[in-house]
């Protein structure tokens, strides 16, 4: 896996999304209730809008903008107005860091 280094995994929490970019790709950044670590396309399908702006909640992160639900494992959208899938990317945590592959995309 030809990672990046995105954070430290001592920055996440289950209730909050973090923003990074990864080789000019922007993806949000999100721990769930277990504590995995997930990471997925950063921009809504339905609109121009920052995913890492919105809300985490189980294995599900919410746009703020029109409240679309995306699954953290799969991208796949789970409200509407959005019916496209966002990118999900291969992540590892390692000795506490987080890396990201922005060129391994999970297939949906």
């Amino acid at each position: 896996m030809s990672a990046t280094k995105v954070c430290s995994a001592s920055e996440l929490s289950p209730s909050t999304a973090k923003k990074v970019v990864v080789d000019g790709v922007p993806i949000a950044v999100v721990m769930d209730s277990a504590g995995a670590v997930h990471a997925l396309g950063d921009t809504c399908t339905h609109g121009d809008i920052s995913l890492s702006e919105g809300f985490v909640e189980d294995d599900t992160l919410e746009c703020w903008a029109h409240g679309s639900k995306f699954e953290l494992t799969t991208g796949k959208p789970l409200t509407l107005p959005a019916y496209e899938p966002v990118p999900v990317f291969a992540v590892e945590v390692i000795d506490g860091d987080v890396y990201i592959d922005a060129s391994q995309r999970l297939a949906v």
